[in-house]
Parts: C-alpha cells; sequence; structure tokens
C-alpha cells in the first residue's frame, strides 16, 4: 500500500464529514477498499493538523465512539472541545448518542 496516497483519499474522505457527525478509523479504511488499515488511517489523522485544506481530524474517532486520538490534538481537550461545538456530548472521553452522530461513508457517500 502506498502511504502517502493513502493518506491522501483518507483526508478526502475525513474532508467530506459533515459538522456534528462522527466516523470511525474502521469505516474510512472500510470505504477505501482496506478493511485493516484502521491503524494506518491512525497515522494520517495524526499528521492532519497542518494541512490546507483543513482535515477536520476531530472528527475521527474508534469504533465505539472514544476519542482515542485526542492525545494528538494540542491541548489534549482540544479534540473534546471542537466536537462540543459542532453539538456533540462527549464524556469521560466517549461520545454520548455515538450512532445518532454516526457518519458512514459507504452509506453517505455510494
Amino acid at each position: 500500500m502506498d502511504n502517502q496516497n493513502f493518506f491522501q483519499q483518507v483526508y478526502e474522505v475525513v474532508r467530506l464529514v459533515p459538522p456534528g457527525r462522527v466516523t470511525s478509523y474502521g469505516a474510512i479504511a472500510k470505504f477505501l477498499g482496506a478493511p485493516g488499515a484502521s491503524r494506518q488511517v491512525g497515522w494520517a489523522m495524526n499528521g492532519a493538523g497542518s494541512l490546507k485544506p483543513p482535515v477536520p481530524a476531530h472528527r475521527v474517532v474508534n469504533r465505539n465512539g472514544e476519542l482515542s486520538g485526542k492525545h494528538f490534538f494540542t491541548p489534549p481537550s482540544l479534540m473534546e472541545d471542537l466536537l462540543n461545538q459542532e453539538g456533540i456530548t462527549v464524556v469521560n472521553d466517549k461520545i454520548q448518542n455515538f450512532k445518532t452522530h454516526y457518519w458512514d461513508p459507504e452509506v453517505e457517500l455510494l
């Protein structure tokens, strides 16, 4: 797998996640035809902070709705703060009503 090309594809998908919605690393990987590449999606999100146009990495969480990538934000509370600004409630690093906010690229983009 060509990581640079894969990362660009990840960024394109994440840019489509609307405000107030979240998706998961695994859903993006599956949509891109690489269902075992959840960690690579996470690595792509780790480097997304300075990209133009912006990549809303705060909208990508783990399959349980947990903010597993928050430590890559500065400060670590920024991920939760950004989600709160979009109307998503987070308690103990977990999105409340996760299924209500979940955005599945296979459903939304196909």
